[in-house]
């Protein structure tokens, strides 16, 4: 696998622009053969994804990614495919590589007719190139019936580089946009395909670097890395043989008011399944007997006040705060007693709804909210998280310190100033109760173990959606909380 930067990074699109045309440089060449690469691997992939297509559509722009869609076009007459451009705009405003592609495919035979709504689709295949990285705002007119013929065709869609309608920045939708069952990116990947509604509208994902060597990214400074299996690798090293339960920590889960006794077994049940040596939780008496019942390995203890707390918060190295906690007198007597707590704490559920009632920062926490946590804790709308969830990440570290797992489709990690991480794994079945207590016990675990808080919740964030991922082969409708443990035990010893 290449170690190129764009395989690891996430880059905004103004970036993508520097690097075209320091690659452009490098190479020696015009842009427009970057153009002829990036059209001729779009069309590489689109064969071997539906090899049967016997008809494409491709609807193109007027800007360089309607370019990339004429290259496309041309290969595939030539190819023998039956081929028709819809040109969405006035085809004569086309200009530069753009406008060269256009007449190389008109000159070798292309059919081209002005997109007209309701005009009927001949393609097996639908080719999306109306808009690449430029796009700021919502699509009106012939370009968002152009978006909505394409949605609704029927027919499997390509996009090329990105989405028509996706924010490449941002990974919001800007009102009508593409959902395509596959997407070609070029160069590098875009921060907006990653996180947000990018997902979703890109279906399947793939970079295609064009060649484009490393030296091109340089000085340009990425939006954000990936997470990958790398990661887990380096941070969690085979155990030495003399290895015991007093080396790798003491979780203590505090949680589990009346009804939600479940949330804090769970969160138990990870940390202990992520390695933890020593896994204690913290809940109403009444629940203790069915929770050792359950799972006899961790150790419980009720408690009704902060004073019986006070103990055990002093042979705890973690405490994970939050799961099934409540809002109560309970909830709260037990929240402000564990914030005096002097290590590491992880901070999910009603401990951030507590949270943000009367917010303080600490450098030593982890905070893993929602977009509607994350919501309370900004005083804002969900809305107004998912529309930048890069920004609103950066606004909850710089508000409340420590770092901040903003949970969702791209999960992402965001310690105060440094590079955000982003997740790739994960997957729609993971939309079921249970699945945050279980993210935060294994955060807790991996943080007892002595992984430093963004490693740990990066880490954690990575193995909680393969676990997923994994339980998912099944099916991701029923997807259960329970469903992870036996992969989390698998995937914390990749060695």
């Amino acid at each position: 696998m290449t170690t190129k930067p764009c395989h690891d990074y996430l880059y905004d699109a103004a970036a993508v622009r520097t690097i075209d045309v320091q690659a452009a440089r490098l190479l020696g060449m015009p842009t427009f053969v970057l153009m002829q690469r990036a059209g001729a691997a779009a069309y590489a992939w689109l064969r071997r994804r539906w090899p049967q297509a016997a008809r494409l559509d491709v609807f193109c722009g007027l800007g360089n990614n309607g370019g990339d869609g004429y290259i496309l076009a041309r290969q595939a007459l030539q190819d023998g495919l039956a081929v028709r451009v819809l040109q969405v705009g006035d085809g004569g405003r086309l200009r530069g590589d753009a406008a060269l592609a256009a007449q190389e495919y008109r000159q070798a035979g292309g059919l081209v007719e002005r997109f007209q709504p309701g005009i009927a689709l001949q393609g097996e295949v639908l080719v999306d190139a109306l808009f690449g990285t430029g796009l700021a705002r919502p699509l009106e007119g012939e370009w968002a019936a152009a978006v909505a013929a394409l949605n609704a065709g029927g027919r499997p869609v390509l996009a090329l580089d990105l989405p028509s309608g996706l924010h490449a920045d941002t990974g919001t939708a800007l009102g009508e946009a593409v959902t395509a069952s596959a997407t070609i990116t070029f160069i590098a990947y875009k921060s907006g395909l990653l996180t947000g509604a990018g997902p979703a509208l890109s279906g399947e994902l793939v970079l295609a670097d064009l060649g484009v060597p490393a030296a091109a990214f340089g000085g340009v400074a990425p939006r954000a890395a990936i997470i990958g299996e790398e990661l887990v690798r380096a941070a969690l090293p085979r155990r030495p043989r003399d290895a015991h339960k007093g080396r790798h920590g003491h979780v203590l889960v505090i949680g589990g008011d009346y009804g939600m006794a479940g949330a804090a077994r769970l969160a138990a049940e990870a940390a202990g399944r992520v390695g933890a040596g020593l896994v204690t939780v913290a809940t109403r008496a009444e629940h203790c007997a069915g929770l050792l019942a359950a799972r006899p390995e961790a150790m419980c203890r009720g408690v009704a006040s902060a004073a019986d707390l006070a103990p055990l918060l002093q042979r705890a190295t973690v405490v994970v705060l939050g799961p099934g906690l409540g809002q109560g007198d309970w909830g709260r007597a037990l929240f402000e007693a564990a914030l005096r707590f002097p290590g590491s704490l992880l901070l999910d559920a009603d401990a951030l709804n507590l949270l943000a009632r009367q917010p303080r920062r600490n450098p030593r926490w982890v905070l893993t909210p929602h977009p509607g946590e994350a919501a309370r804790l900004l005083g804002c709308s969900g809305a107004e998280v998912q529309a930048d969830r890069y920004a609103a990440a950066v606004r909850l570290s710089e508000r409340y310190g420590g770092v901040v797992v903003l949970k969702g489709a791209g999960t992402i990690v965001q310690a105060s100033a440094a590079l955000p991480w982003v997740c790739r794994a994960g997957n729609p079945g993971m939309g079921s109760g249970g699945m945050g207590d279980v993210l935060s016990g294994v955060i807790g675990g991996l943080l007892a173990q002595g992984l430093a808080a963004q490693t740990a919740a990066a880490v954690g964030v990575q193995v909680h959606g393969q676990a997923a991922d994994r339980a998912a082969a099944a099916g991701e409708r029923g997807l259960l909380a329970m469903d992870l443990m036996p992969n989390l035990r698998e995937l914390v010893n990749p060695a």
